[in-house]
C-alpha cells in the first residue's frame, strides 16, 4: 500500500498515513488546545481556564469573603482532581499570583500566610498558606447559580464547570493578562476599574464615545509614572498593539550641609526589587554609572530605595535620567490585546472592542438571569394559586385527603389543579392552614406578580435592559472605583522632562591609549603610555596606529572601502592581552584594511581621497556612524581604494603621486561634501595617489626623513591648480613618497 494513501480504518482498526500529515494534525491539535484552553484569556471574564476553575472550586467550597480561610493545599487538590488535570505547582502559582497585591491590581483571592513579596521571594508551600475569595471575585461569580452562563462537563465527565463567569467586574482590563501560546501571545496591562466603568457607561450612551476621556492609561498595582506620549497611548488602544513606558516614582530628599539623596518610593510593574538593586550595584561596580555613589535598600512594607550621588553638584534629574536609561527603573510594558472572543476565536481587539464585548456579555447574562427568575416566579405563582384554591375550599380538600386512596388525581379533578399545584398542597404542613398564612400567601402573590410584570417589561425593552446594565456598572463603580483599592496608583499626564544627558555621563572618564596593529588587532591600555615606547604584539605583527584618548571618546576608523566606523572607547578590549580583531567589532571584510584612526573632536574637518586621486573635504561629524556596518563616505569602485583621511587644518593642499610628482594648490579648490567621489586632486598618466597633506602655506610644507623634520617655505615651483600634474619634489623628499 502506498505510504501517502489514507483510508478510513475499520472499526477498532488502523489506517496508514504520511508521517508529516500525522505530525501536522497532532501539532495543530496541540496548538489549538494551548491557545483556547490554556494561554489566552476570554474577553468576557478576562480569565484563563486555570483561574476560572480556581474561583469556581473556591465558590463550591463556600470560601466567600465572610467565610473562614481554607488551606491552599485543599483548594489546589480540588481544582486538580475535579477540573484541571495539570501539575499542582502551576495551579498553586496561579492561585498565589491572584492573591499578590503587587501582582494583581484587584486581587481575586485573599491570602493568609506568606504569599511572596516584591523582591521576588516565592510563597510558602501550599500546606502552610490559606485563602478565600475577595469581594471582586464574588462580583465575578454573581449570578452563576441563576443560569447566567453555560456549563460543560469536566475532563472526566463526573463534574460540571462554567464555560465563562458572569463577570459583573471588568476583569480583563482591570487586572490585565499575560500568556504565550503557540504562534501567538497576549499582554494586557491592568487598568483602573473606576475609569473602566465610566468608559463603559459612556459607551452605553454613545457607541462612538471617546473612551480615552475616561481611561487615562494603565494603572499598575505598584504605581509608578506613565511617561508614554498621549498620541502613542491612543494609537495603542485603537490598534490593540503598542506599549507603555513606566518610570519609578522618586523624590529629592535634602540632608545636612547641602547634601541630598534620591529616594525611590515606587518601582515599575513586574520589576523585582532585589534584582533591580543587584543590577544597579553591578553597573556601579563596572563603573557605568559615574554619577551615582551608592545604592541602599531601606524598604519595610513600603518601597524605599536610597540613591546617593557621587557629588552634590550633580543635578538630580540628570542622575535619574542616566538610571532610567541604564536600569529597570524605566520599563516598557507591551500591549497586545490578543484574546478569545465570544466565539472562542483568538484575535487582537481594540480597547473599544474589548469593552463592547464585556458589555454584550453582561447583556446576555442579564437576559439569562431574567429568564431564570421569570421561570422561578411563574412556578411559585402557580403554587400560590393552588394554595389559594385550597384555602377557599379547605373543608373539601381535607375530606378528599382523608377519604381518598389517591387524593392527588381527585384534587386535580375537583378543582382543576395542575400536577405541581396538587403535589404542593399535599406537601403542605398542617400549621400552614392558619388564617395568617393565607394572608402571607396573598401578600407574596401580589409581590411576585408585580416583579413578574417588571421583568416582563424589562425583557420587552432593550433600552430598559441597557439601563439596568448601566445601574449594575454604576454599583460596581461605587464599590470598587473609590477608596484605597480603587484610587489610581499610576500617575499619568506627565510629559518627559527635557533633560539633556550626554552619553559620556554613563562612562567614567579615564585616560587610555588605543593601539591598532598592522594585522587589525585593537586594544586599549590604561593611562597615556609613551607612543614611542615599546609595545608588544603577536609574532609577525607590528604597530599601525597608537593614540591617546579617554574612555568617553569616540574613535573613528576609516577603511579602504571608503567607509567610516565609530568605536566607543570604553567598549574597546582592555588589559595586557593582544586585544580583539577590529573586524569583529565592526563589519569590515578581510579584503579591506584600516587607512586611518583618530579621536573624534567637534569642529574637525578631514581630507579624504582615493587611490585614483579623487577626493573632497568632509566634516568630522559626517564620519560618525551609529551602526556596525559603518557609513559610506568616499565612493570607490575596485580596484580603486580609499587611500587617506588626513586633518584638513590649513589653507593649502600638497599632493604627491606614485609618479613622484608634487602639486600644491589652495584648499578652496576642494569642495566640502558629506558623501561622493569628490574631484580630481592631481592628474596621473601612470600610477595613482601616494599621499596628501593639508598645511598652512605661511608656515611652509614639512615632511619627516630619518627621524628629522624638514620644512620647505618656497613652494612657488610646485604651486598650481587642482588636477594639475605637478613637478618633482624638492631634494631630500622621502623616496617612499610620504609626508610622514
Amino acid at each position: 500500500m502506498p505510504i501517502d494513501k489514507t483510508e478510513s480504518p475499520p472499526a477498532g482498526g488502523e489506517r496508514e498515513t504520511r508521517l508529516a500529515d500525522a505530525l501536522s494534525e497532532r501539532y495543530l491539535a496541540y496548538a489549538l488546545s494551548t491557545i483556547t484552553a490554556r494561554s489566552l484569556p476570554d474577553v468576557r471574564d478576562g480569565l484563563k481556564p486555570v483561574h476560572r476553575r480556581l474561583l469556581w472550586a473556591m465558590h463550591q467550597l463556600r470560601l466567600d469573603p465572610e467565610a473562614g480561610f481554607k488551606k491552599c493545599a485543599r483548594i489546589v487538590g480540588d481544582v486538580m482532581g475535579k477540573y484541571h488535570p495539570h501539575g499542582d505547582s502551576s495551579i498553586y502559582e496561579a492561585l498565589v499570583r491572584q492573591a499578590q497585591e503587587f501582582a494583581a491590581r484587584y486581587p481575586l483571592v485573599e491570602g493568609q500566610g506568606n504569599f511572596g513579596n516584591i523582591d521576588g521571594d516565592n510563597a510558602a508551600a501550599m500546606r502552610y498558606t490559606e485563602a478565600r475569595l475577595t469581594q471582586v471575585a464574588q462580583a465575578m461569580l454573581d449570578g452563576i447559580e441563576e443560569n447566567a452562563v453555560d456549563f460543560r462537563a469536566t475532563y472526566d465527565g463526573e463534574e460540571r464547570e462554567p464555560v465563562v463567569l458572569p463577570a459583573a467586574f471588568p476583569n480583563l482590563l482591570a487586572n490585565g493578562a499575560a500568556g504565550i501560546a503557540v504562534g501567538m501571545a497576549t499582554s494586557i496591562p491592568p487598568h483602573n476599574a473606576g475609569e473602566l466603568c465610566d468608559a463603559a457607561l459612556a459607551l452605553i450612551q454613545d457607541p462612538k464615545a471617546d473612551l480615552l476621556a475616561h481611561i487615562r492609561g494603565p494603572d499598575f498595582p505598584t504605581g509608578g509614572v506613565l511617561v508614554e506620549p498621549p498620541e502613542a497611548i491612543r494609537e495603542a488602544y485603537e490598534t490593540g498593539r503598542g506599549g507603555f513606558r513606566v518610570r519609578a516614582r522618586w523624590e529629592r530628599e535634602a540632608l545636612k550641609n547641602g547634601t541630598w539623596q534620591i529616594v525611590v518610593t515606587e518601582i515599575p510593574y513586574q520589576v523585582q526589587k532585589a534584582k533591580l538593586i543587584e543590577q544597579i550595584a553591578q553597573l556601579l561596580e563596572e563603573k557605568k554609572l559615574p554619577l551615582l555613589g551608592d545604592v541602599r535598600d531601606e524598604s519595610t512594607d513600603v518601597v524605599r530605595l536610597v540613591l546617593e550621588p557621587k557629588s552634590r553638584t550633580v543635578e538630580p534629574a540628570v542622575l535619574m535620567e542616566t538610571l532610567f536609561r541604564a536600569t529597570a527603573l524605566e520599563f516598557r510594558f507591551p500591549l497586545n490585546m490578543n484574546v478569545l472572543d465570544a466565539e472562542r476565536t483568538p484575535r487582537v481587539m481594540s480597547l473599544r472592542e474589548v469593552l463592547r464585548a464585556w458589555l454584550d456579555h453582561r447583556h446576555i447574562v442579564l437576559v439569562r438571569r431574567t429568564e431564570h427568575r421569570l421561570a422561578a416566579i411563574a412556578r411559585r405563582l402557580e403554587i400560590l394559586d393552588g394554595y389559594l384554591i385550597a384555602y377557599l375550599n379547605l373543608d373539601e380538600v381535607i375530606r378528599i385527603i382523608r377519604t381518598e386512596d389517591e387524593p392527588k388525581p381527585e384534587l386535580m379533578k375537583a378543582f382543576g389543579l395542575t400536577d405541581l399545584q396538587a403535589e404542593s398542597i399535599l406537601n403542605m404542613r398542617l400549621r400552614s392552614l392558619r388564617k395568617l398564612e393565607e394572608m402571607e400567601i396573598r401578600k407574596e402573590h401580589k409581590k411576585l406578580s408585580a416583579e413578574q410584570k417588571r421583568l416582563q417589561g424589562l425583557m420587552g425593552s432593550e433600552k430598559k435592559r441597557w439601563d439596568a446594565i448601566a445601574e449594575e456598572i454604576a454599583a460596581t463603580r461605587a464599590k470598587f472605583g473609590d477608596g484605597a483599592l480603587g484610587r489610581r496608583r499610576t500617575e499619568t499626564g506627565r510629559l518627559l522632562p527635557a533633560v539633556l544627558v550626554d552619553e559620556t555621563a554613563f562612562v567614567e572618564r579615564e585616560p587610555i591609549t588605543v593601539i591598532l596593529s598592522e594585522k587589525g588587532w585593537i586594544r586599549a591600555q590604561k593611562g597615556h603610555i609613551p607612543l614611542d615606547g615599546e609595545i608588544r604584539f603577536k609574532e609577525g605583527d607590528s604597530l599601525l596606529v597608537a593614540l591617546h584618548a579617554e574612555t568617553t571618546d569616540r574613535i573613528v576608523v576609516f577603511a579602504t572601502n571608503g567607509k567610516a566606523y565609530t568605536l566607543k572607547a570604553d567598549a574597546l578590549p582592555r588589559g595586557r592581552g593582544d586585544g580583539q580583531p577590529v573586524r569583529l567589532i565592526v563589519e569590515l571584510t578581510n579584503e579591506d584594511a584600516v587607512v586611518a584612526m583618530f579621536v573624534h573632536r567637534d569642529g574637525q574637518r578631514f581630507l579624504v581621497a582615493a587611490s585614483d586621486g579623487k577626493g573632497f573635504i568632509v566634516k568630522g561629524e559626517d564620519l560618525l556612524a551609529e551602526k556596525r556596518t559603518g557609513k559610506q563616505v568616499l565612493n570607490v569602485d575596485p580596484p580603486t581604494e580609499a587611500a587617506l583621511c588626513v586633518p584638513a587644518d590649513g589653507d593649502s593642499v600638497a599632493v604627491i603621486g606614485e609618479n613622484r610628482k608634487l602639486l600644491v594648490f589652495p584648499i578652496e579648490q576642494v569642495p566640502e561634501m558629506t558623501r561622493g567621489r569628490g574631484v580630481q586632486l592631481q592628474a596621473y598618466r601612470d600610477g595613482g595617489l601616494s599621499d596628501a597633506k593639508v598645511f598652512t602655506r605661511a608656515e611652509g610644507l614639512s615632511w619627516t626623513l630619518g627621524g628629522r623634520t624638514r620644512t620647505e617655505t618656497d613652494l612657488r615651483p610646485w604651486l598650481g591648480n587642482r588636477a594639475g600634474a605637478g613637478k618633482a619634489p624638492p631634494n631630500g623628499f622621502p623616496r617612499g613618497n610620504r609626508f610622514e
